[in-house]
Formats: C-alpha cells, structure tokens, sequence
C-alpha cells in the first residue's frame, strides 16, 4: 500500500462525511461532527429567542451599570467620611 492509497482513503472517508451532513442538513436532521457529536438545526423560533435574550441582556447590563454607580457611592461616603460619620450619628443620637 502506497502514499497514494492512504490519500484516497482520507479523501474518500472525508468526501463521504461531507457528503453525508449535507443531505442531513437539507433534511432537517441533526448534523454530526468530527468527534461523533451531534448539533441540531436551528429552528424558526430560535431568532426570536436570541432576540429576546440580547433585549434582557442589553436590559441588565444598564441595571449593573447603574447598580454600580450606587455602590461606588456608598464606597466613597463609607470611606472618605467614615470617621466624620460616625461623629454625626453619635451626636444624632443624643
């Protein structure tokens, strides 16, 4: 067995896999790759869903924008004023 028909067989095996996930692909079924593992086809309502998901993403990104924003708040009056403070609160109480 020479060079030669170690590189048919390669081309071949690969020929026919590729081969293989597209008639799979045009069907609808699940697509296989290189290690046997499986990937689905992506359904109608899957563009809906990531719409749906980048909208909630792009909402909480705001919130812990905001979110921190207020913690940076409280960091600087629990940090600069800490001992300043504590005297106001004390005099508050009595």
């Amino acid at each position: 067995m020479g060079p030669d028909a170690i590189f048919w067989i390669v081309a071949v095996c690969t020929g026919g896999w590729v081969l293989n996930n597209w008639i799979r692909a045009k069907h609808g079924y699940a697509l296989e790759d290189e290690w046997g593992g499986k990937t689905d086809k992506i359904g109608p309502d899957a563009d809906r869903k990531i719409a749906l998901l980048s909208s909630e993403n792009e909402t909480l990104v705001g919130r812990i924008g905001h979110l921190e924003e207020r913690i940076s708040v409280l960091e600087r009056i629990a940090t600069d004023r800490g001992t300043q403070l504590a005297d106001e609160i004390e005099a508050l109480r009595r």
